[in-house]
This record gives C-alpha cells, structure tokens and sequence, in this order.
C-alpha cells in the first residue's frame, strides 16, 4: 500500500443510522456522530483558535507564556524558515525531539504550516534507538533540546538529515529570564552534555523573521505525523496519522470535557509529555481549539516542582497517567492544596488502578476519569461520560462516531459477553504503518476495522472492560513496552543464551519488566547485564528485575512460553 497517496474511505460515522446501547450515557450536547470537519488541516485550526482567542494565555511553561497570536505568527515563522531558508518541501519529514516547552508548538505547528510530516522522538531513545527512527523515517530535519544533541550527533553521519536546530530550555522566555534559565542548565546544573554539531541552526534564529508568507495548501486527507510505537504487533513502526484522523479525534472527545469545563476559557495541567499521541490530541490539539490555557510540565519527576504549579495555576482540568497520580496521592503538599477549582481529571495511557481512582475522588471530590486509545486510532477511542460517576474499572464507551465490537481469533463477531479482541472503527483510525504494508495488512481489515490487539468485554449497556493485552505488551508509565525487543537486545550481550521478559506489577510504574535469562557464561552478573542493556534499551524499556534459569519454557516450535514464565516468577 502506497501511503503517500492513499486516501482513507472511513466515513465519519461508521455507525450510520444504526442504534448502539451507549448513545444512551451521551451528554446532552454530545452527538452520536460529529459534524464533517470545518476545517482542512491543523495549520487552520491554529489559525481559528488565533482568530477566536487572540492575547488569551494558550500555553505557559517555566513563567513564560504564549497567546494564541503568539503560538500562530511564530507557527508561520517557523515555517516560512523550514521553506524558504532550508528549502523543505510538503511531504518532507521532521523529526521533534524535545520535552513539554514552549517552543513544541511553535515547532509542531510551523512544521505542519509548511506542509512537512512530523515525526516525534522519546527524549529517552539511546542512539540506537535514534538511528532505527532515521532510517525509517527519512528524516530532513531535526529539531532537538540541547540536552539531547549528544544523542543525535552520534547517529547524524550514517542518516540522511540535512538540517539540524538545536533549542536551549529558556528559549522562548522573556528576558533576563531566558538568559538566567538557559545558564543554569548549562553551566550550574550541567543539564547539556558536550556535543558538536557545527552546522546547527539556533532556534531562535529560525523565528526571527517576521512577515513572511508561507506557501502551498494543506488537505484534510495528508499526512501530519508519523507517531512511532511497537504497534498492535510489536517491532518499531510509525503510525501514520493524517490531518483528518487528529482533528476529528479532538472533535469527538471535546464534547464531554465541554460538558464538564462549560464553554469559558480554562486552565489545564499538562503533565504528559506532547510528543506522546494522548497528550498531543488532547492537549495540544483539543484543549488548543477550546481556547483553555495549557499549562506545561517539563518535568513531571519533580513533584515539588510540580505541586508548586497546581497551587499557582489552581486548574479546572488535569491530564496525568495513573502512576503520576499515585504519586501525588502520597506527597504530603499535594494533599494539602485547595481543589475547589478542578472540575475533572483524565487518566489515559495506562490502566487506572481501582485504588487510586478511589482515593483520588476522595481527596479532591472531583472524578478523576479513565479511557482508552492507542496510537493507531490517534489515539482516543472510549472515554466514560463525564455528567456521570465514572465506572471505576471501565473504559467507558465509545466516542461519537466511533464503532467497536469484539472478536474472536478467526474474526467472528462475540455476541454471548465474552472475552475477545478489540476491533474500533471510525475516522480517527490511521491510514496505516508507515512503510510496513505486512503489518498493516495485519491489523486493518479491508472494511476498515482496526484490531486492537487488546482482549476485552463489552456489556449489554455498551461500557468496556480490558481484560488483557493480546500482544503481551508491557505498559510502563504509559509507554508500550514489548518483550521481544528486551529479549533481543539482551541476546546481544555474549553472556546471554536466551531471554524471556514479562511485565510485573509495580507499586509507582504500573509494570515494569522482568527478564528471565539462560546464561552462556555463569560468571555473568545481573549488575553487568544491566549496564549491558542500559547503554542499548531507553531507561523506561529496561529490565527492573533479573532472574538466571537453566532453560526457559518453550513451545514445540521453540516460542518462549510467557504465561509459564509468570509461574516460575510465582514461584
């Protein structure tokens, strides 16, 4: 399949006239199909927003802020740089590597403007990780946090980027402050290791002019990102994710957070980072098109940190995973704070634990409310209705405009409430994998459904229960972890016989993994295995927990039994 030029057949409302039990649990205002899209492309929606908001706040980070016009007319700098300066074309790819600052949207959405596919990058990718990314990619550009440019510099030589732009923290603060900020990253914290990049573009440089005119026209149905993810089936692949897929998610999940917030401006705790889809649809997009302030954490880790801009910001509206809220849940500041100004919470990314739901609502008397996505629908696919008490355990239902059903191994409909695979079908499902027509033959059937690859149930009233991950991916704060790539890398190591890796649950992280290992050599050491994996896995893939067996059990064709290796964890 020709991704380039394919266009998806989709239509917006794959349930047509027919009735689904959970059109019933649909706010008032929410329709069970949502309207064509208004406009052609996310560089549009930025410059509605502008039109619509003007000098309101869209996005603080670090004591900077940026209104809507400043986020549209640096958006349009940047991208009459990326054409004229650099000499980038539509279709062209650009890879973003940087955490929640200010300058990702300028980048994100000047990028889109100049008609180029984003690709974004973990911060946390190691370089080997970096270089399966280029050479997947093709990349021409790269725009990367100083503190990472280490990074990319050893992978830079063997790709094909012509053009690389570094950004300090402090970027687009106002001064003396961007100066006092970037200082301290680099000369007191010692925040930016060495690197040598000659030919690097300073950010800055590319949004210094003003006025200039941007050329060329963006449709609904081109490509805007390639988000990168292990995918239903595991391996390294992009999603491929075009202007309509985003634009009509964040259309059909802002009807309930409408519901809840009202149509007035309001402040939100971005606390995901925006290079993942969630965040990226939900706040960068949606919340955006809202008009609410996105409050930017660049660093969730820091608690302190972190609870000191809640206090300050006093937010109607937090986006976090269900690891960030335990943690809050324990931080003696945060139980401290007034919460009469939150009107919701969303989990996404992982699954939310009973307990933390519980003790959540408890604290701070409002819902904290949990859904499902994944990249391939871009990514939102269900939420619980948010005029109701959350189903704690549930993904609630599905979005407007969205068509769910179960099925079994063979593809048979499962009528009776069963167990089987999650198949989602509507307008935000991707085009496909980008370069991997195999793959995405296998996860998007010709009539348009995508298999999800996650086991659920669906009761008689429409609301969804994941009871299983088909592909056994780990989930580690969020972030799809795959056991194959552990167990491969760690066969590298000239030690390792073989290795079998499972996910087990952790009080902060969800899972984290577990790597069973049959050794060549008896002398080999979990420490020296692990500094092994630390210099070719992200800190997030690597293995917590390290346990030496004599053999792993395997099926007749040598495929390593990984329900059989919970037993032996059991043990």
């Amino acid at each position: 399949m020709d991704l380039t030029s394919h266009t998806p057949t989709a239509d917006h409302d794959p349930v047509g006239d027919g009735d689904r039990p959970w059109f019933e649990f649909y706010p008032p205002n929410v329709p069970r199909c949502v309207d064509p899209l208004s406009e052609n492309s996310l560089s549009e929606l930025v410059s509605n927003a502008a039109a619509r908001y003007g000098d309101a706040p869209a996005f603080t980070n670090l004591g900077g802020q940026l209104t809507f016009n400043d986020v549209d007319d640096l958006a349009t700098r940047f991208a009459a740089y990326l054409q004229k300066d650099l000499g980038l074309v539509k279709g062209d790819r650009i890879v973003i590597q940087m955490p929640n600052l200010l300058q990702y949207p300028v980048a994100f959405f000047g990028a889109l403007r100049a008609g180029l596919i984003v690709v974004n990058a973990n911060p946390l990718y190691t370089p080997s990780e970096m270089k399966e990314v280029f050479a997947d990619a093709e990349p021409r550009a790269l725009v990367v946090l100083a503190n990472f440019a280490d990074k990319a510099e050893a992978e830079l030589p063997d790709s094909g980027i012509e053009h690389v732009i570094v950004t300090q923290v402090g970027d687009l603060l106002p001064q003396p402050k961007r100066s006092i900020v970037n200082f301290v990253a680099t000369r007191v914290k010692k925040m930016v290791p060495d690197y040598n990049l000659p030919k690097a573009i300073a950010f800055r440089d590319t949004i210094a002019q003003r006025g200039r005119e941007v050329e060329g026209s963006i449709r609904q149905e081109d490509i805007a990102l390639l988000q990168y993810t292990g995918g239903t089936t595991g391996g390294t692949k992009a999603a491929v994710l075009t202007n309509s897929n985003l634009l009509y998610n964040q259309e059909q999940f802002i009807g309930q957070m409408r519901t809840i917030l009202g149509d007035g401006p309001s402040t939100v705790i971005a606390a995901l980072p925006l290079y993942h889809v969630f965040a990226l649809t939900v706040n960068l997009l949606g919340f955006f098109r809202f008009g609410s302030n996105n409050v930017l954490i660049t660093n969730p880790r820091d608690l302190p940190g972190f609870v000191k801009t809640i206090k300050k910001s006093r937010p109607e509206a937090l986006l976090l995973v269900n690891t960030l809220a335990s943690a809050l849940l324990e931080n003696e500041s945060f139980r401290a704070l007034d919460f009469r100004s939150l009107k919701v919470t969303v989990a996404g990314g992982m699954a939310l634990r009973t307990d933390v739901a519980l003790r959540w609502t408890s604290l701070t008397h409002s819902p904290i409310v949990e859904g499902y996505g994944l990249t391939e629908a871009s990514p939102v696919v269900s939420v619980n209705p948010t005029h109701l008490p959350p189903r704690i355990g549930t993904i609630g239902v599905p979005l407007p405009s969205t068509d769910v059903r179960i099925v079994d191994d063979e593809g048979n409909i499962v009528t009776d409430g069963s167990p089987g695979e999650l198949a989602v079908k509507g307008p935000q499902v991707m085009r496909g994998y980008w370069n991997k027509p195999e793959e995405t033959a296998a996860v998007l059937t010709e009539d348009g459904w995508l298999l999800t690859g996650d086991i659920a149930t669906i009761d008689d009233d429409g609301y969804m229960c994941i009871v299983d991950r088909k592909k056994e991916i780990i989930m580690v704060s969020g972030f799809n972890v795959y056991p194959g790539e552990i167990e491969d890398t760690a066969t590298l190591h000239p030690g390792v016989i073989e290795a079998g890796a499972i996910g087990v649950d952790d009080g902060h992280a969800g899972e984290v993994p577990k790597l069973f290992v049959v050794r060549r050599d008896d002398t080999l050491t979990e420490t020296e295995l692990k500094a092994f994996l630390k210099e070719r896995l992200a800190g997030y893939k690597r293995p917590r927990h390290i346990r030496f067996v004599d053999e792993l059990p395997k099926t007749n064709v040598g495929k390593v039994l990984r329900r059989e290796l919970r037993e032996i964890d059991g043990d």
